[in-house]
């Protein structure tokens, strides 16, 4: 997503030893579809070397950090903060304005793992719902990422890989890139 300011995803409250998947799921899906890094707040060097190597293997550019303070990077952040909650307020209905935030400014998407403090919510320029039913933190983030960017995502150029995967109809292909 050249030319444009940065996404980055925090992933609040993950609980170690319970939450390492989905944590790693958060950060490859945040890396697959367009953001820049993921900030995960909590204990979690799991998540963090399996989303460094899957990057390392497949390309980036794509960061990875862990944070004690999320209040902090929430209350220092320049940028509008959007949070994904299926208490918020229909994609459909804010992604035009997240959209045009998102030109002049960097956003940070916040994605919970267990019950998220309220500061969070009067923090965030945007609660926002991908569905207001349950689901996963994951499918949320997904659904968000392709929204603001219009599946443009879809078509991203990876840097520095190691190996690729070859599309195929059936079957599994992956190949070392070609470096010339």
């Amino acid at each position: 997503m050249q030319n444009e300011p940065e996404v980055v995803v925090l992933r609040l409250g993950h609980r170690p030893g319970r939450d390492n998947r989905m944590t790693t799921h958060v950060g490859l899906t945040a890396r697959a579809l367009g953001a820049d890094r993921v900030v995960i707040a909590g204990e979690a060097s799991n998540p963090k070397g399996t989303i460094e190597d899957i990057t390392g293997r497949f390309g980036g550019p794509f960061e990875v950090e862990l944070t004690d303070s999320h209040r902090q990077l929430l209350r220092d952040w320049d940028g509008a903060v959007v949070h994904l909650t299926m208490y918020g307020l229909p994609i459909q209905d804010v992604e035009g304005d997240i959209r045009e935030d998102h030109r002049e400014d960097h956003l940070l998407v916040v994605v919970g793992a267990e019950k998220v403090p309220f500061d969070v919510y009067e923090r965030a320029d945007y609660n926002v719902g991908v569905t207001n039913q349950p689901h996963s933190e994951v499918a949320g983030l997904a659904v968000f990422l392709d929204r603001l960017f219009e599946g443009r995502e879809l078509d991203r150029e990876w840097e520095d890989a190691d190996r690729q995967v070859v599309p195929k109809e059936t079957g599994k292909q992956v190949e070392p890139v070609d470096e010339e």
